[in-house]
């Protein structure tokens, strides 16, 4: 444990130890996150003496290599940024930052050997006292920690916070004493709507954020989300390689708006910092009075020796705490989403001949989405007031649902319930709407309601919670289709205030109507959608049941983009849907319907048009899905490719392999696709073991198994099959 005498401790958490340093001035105390059994191999900073370039000025000279930055990285209003050229491009580093001196750090042990890490800074600058408190907990046997940080006024003043850190990773890497040239790569996921998940790597080199010679200036990569769909652009996800040392060093955070990651440089290391987008990037600001509190967003670090699979299932594993397997969801039954057939225009009629024909399979939820609520104007997307269509379900929903159930499933529904589209009463209801410079905000055709106001609480729990309670829906959707942008008027401000304070406080409202549904009915499985996987971070799939992979509903590269989230969120909450036409022919439905093999099946399209063989399909593919489910529910993933950069003309092969863990240890589960120009013959690696084939889906015109290997053969562009093996 750090205290005032000493500077630097090391504490062990599992396979994970903690480094703390501070300067003996009491400043500067920074972290450091090491795999446990690759302390030793630790070097420290070189300190410049001038060979290193002859030409030196007297002032570059003996100086130290690596400049420690402290755990905590805020900025507050009317201190001294940062120089060294980080204007525009960074808030850390300055006055208030400097200032934090180190005053405790304390170390609690739970009962079960969890460990929970309070450093503990104060610091003193511009006419505010303020008191910082890092966080970091273990959960006991887990590869990640929990951080975050939380800011208390100490002073007498108000100050206002224009940055706060959730974590500050330092000293990147510790396995190399100088600034280790063409040895350090940033690993980001990139997102656009309907092709999630696109993993890029690139050198510091390629960044631009190579050492400067003479170590001056300040070099940093910023980058994240503005707006309330936190996967627009970027996932929340951020990792550092030392690619001489196989090392890996990660975060990913936990938050529904505006966030960001910084990849900072200053002389020979780097530092990996994320939380809430700041001032610059995300419009954000915030007030605290004398006494008064905040806390960043949490993030789930890790550090592993290894491969990006590695760190990315050590992260996943907060995910898998955070989300319970809910009662009755052990076998995850597949869901029917009745959209790409009534394409918003579900009828009762429609739904109960779609009902009769699942009966004959193993789906359990039947989801009715878009149309069943009026539209004033008879257009698309004229929601809010949420009133149902007597047009398509004459006799109300409560007569449909109970339908559905008398054919043994399970009924569910559509909503879209943060917006109100123009031609509803609800959109006339400004004065409960956000605003933006005192003015209602509108984006395209919707208008927000404000998840601050009672009012809009009570009116959804009424139009929604007691929708689904009175007509025995045990299913939800709920989408999200547009974003807040740089955000909304703040609450309780005397002005418009921060427009990104403002977008977290409605969020926060937002999201706790999540939990009021969940808490008034506590069987109902939510499905969180956002124009398909805008909303696919921590926070909001641990208040769900599952996540809507994407909106690539009918394209080929559905199981590339499945196999992508594979690495960011659990397959098991991750719905890939299998359109099926009545007008296909095997091959392409067989192709889809593997696909959801990569995370929770959905089917959706004419089901009670198909033919008898088109049918069968669909049968023989969920017999198999349920043998498969104990490794889709708990295990690991291997992503195996020869993949074009194209996705939607896609060429080449992809593999997955499941690995079971758990009760399903002695599971592996394959899924190949084939693209265009793939070769005829595959062949991937398996984990160790005596691996035999036990069953498949659509398999391969041959398969071989050999000293943990596996071969496929097969012709043909655009196939999917599904292997299951097991330890013999």
């Amino acid at each position: 444990m750090l205290t005032k005498d000493t500077h630097q401790t090391d504490i062990l958490c599992g396979s994970l130890t903690l480094r703390f340093t501070k300067n003996e001035d009491q400043s500067g105390v920074a972290w450091q996150l090491l795999p446990g059994d690759r302390v030793a191999e630790t070097q420290s900073p070189r300190t410049l003496d001038g060979i290193e370039n002859a030409v030196m000025s007297a002032g570059f000279k003996d100086r130290p290599g690596h400049k420690p930055e402290t755990c905590v990285q805020l900025k507050l209003r009317g201190d001294h940024g940062p120089n060294a050229f980080a204007q525009g491009r960074t808030l850390r580093g300055g006055h208030a930052c400097e200032a934090l001196r180190f005053e405790s750090q304390e170390i609690d042990t739970e009962p079960d050997g969890s460990q929970h890490i309070e450093t503990v800074l104060i610091g003193e600058t511009a006419g505010c006292h303020y008191r910082a408190r890092f966080h970091l907990h273990w959960p006991v046997d887990a590869p990640y920690l929990t951080a975050w940080t939380e800011l208390d006024n100490i002073g007498d003043n108000p100050l206002t916070l224009e940055l706060l850190s959730s974590f500050n990773l330092d000293h990147l890497t510790p396995f190399h004493p100088g600034a280790a040239p063409e040895q350090i790569k940033l690993h980001r996921f990139r997102s656009i709507w309907s092709l999630e998940g696109r993993h890029e790597s690139a050198l510091l080199e390629d960044l631009h954020l190579e050492r400067s010679w003479g170590g001056y200036g300040i070099f940093c990569e910023r980058f994240g989300q503005v707006g309330s769909m936190p996967v627009r652009g970027f996932f929340p996800f951020a990792a550092v390689e030392d690619t001489s040392a196989g090392v890996f060093w990660g975060a990913q955070l936990a938050h529904p708006g505006s966030w960001q990651m910084e990849l900072f440089r200053r002389r020979d290391k780097v530092s990996l910092s994320g939380g809430l987008a700041d001032r610059e990037l995300g419009h954000w600001w915030k007030t605290l009075a004398p006494g008064e509190s905040f806390a960043s967003p949490k993030a789930t670090v890790a550090t592993v020796s290894g491969g990006i699979e590695d760190l990315c299932h050590a992260l996943l594993q907060a995910q898998e705490a955070a989300a319970p397997v809910l009662p009755g969801e052990e076998a995850l039954p597949t869901i029917f989403n009745e959209w790409c057939s009534s394409w918003g225009n579900p009828t009762h009629d429609y739904v109960l001949e779609t009902a009769d024909a699942l009966a004959k399979t193993r789906t359990r939820y039947l989801v009715i989405d878009d149309g069943w609520a009026e539209r004033p104007g008879d257009e698309f997307q004229q929601n809010g007031d949420w009133k149902i269509n007597r047009k398509a379900f004459p006799q109300g929903l409560k007569a449909t649902c109970d339908a559905v159930r008398e054919r043994g499933l399970v009924p569910g529904i559509w909503f879209e319930f943060e917006v109100c589209n123009n031609g509803s009463d609800a959109f006339e209801q400004t004065e409960h709407h956000l605003e933006r410079d005192g003015l209602t905000l509108q984006i395209g055709s919707r208008r927000f309601w404000d998840f601050r106001d009672p009012w809009v609480v009570d009116f959804l729990s009424e139009r929604l919670i007691d929708l689904l309670r009175d007509n025995g829906f045990g299913y939800l959707k709920v989408d999200y289709n547009e974003t807040l942008g740089i955000g909304v008027d703040e609450l309780g401000a005397d002005a418009p205030g921060s427009p990104g304070e403002g977008l977290r406080q409605h969020l926060e409202g937002v999201q706790n109507f999540f939990r009021k549904i969940r808490s008034e009915l506590p069987d109902l499985l939510i499905e969180n959608c956002s124009s398909g996987g805008h909303r696919l971070e921590p926070s909001m799939q641990a208040l769900c049941a599952m996540g809507s992979f994407s909106d690539a509903h009918e394209t080929v590269e559905i199981p590339i983009i499945s196999a992508n989230l594979q690495q960011l969120i659990l397959p098991r909450q991750c719905q890939v849907w299998a359109v099926i036409k009545d007008t296909e022919d095997l091959q392409r439905i067989r192709y889809s319907l593997a696909s959801t093999f990569l995370g929770r099946m959905c089917v959706s399209g004419d089901v009670k048009n198909m033919n008898p063989e088109q049918f069968a399909e669909l049968q023989a593919a969920q017999a198999v899905y349920e043998q498969a489910t104990p490794a889709i529910r708990q295990g690991r993933s291997h992503i195996h490719r020869q993949l074009s950069k194209s996705w939607r003309t896609p060429k080449g092969w992809q593999a997955v392999v499941r690995e079971g863990k758990g009760v399903s240890a002695n599971q592996l589960l394959i899924v190949l696709h084939r693209f265009a120009e793939a070769a005829s013959e595959i062949e991937i690696p398996l984990p160790t073991g005596d691996w035999k084939i036990t069953n498949s889906f659509n398999p391969c015109e041959s398969s071989h198994l050999a000293d943990s290997r596996i071969s496929f053969k097969h012709k043909g562009e655009y196939t999917g099959h599904v292997y299951l093996l097991e330890k013999a």
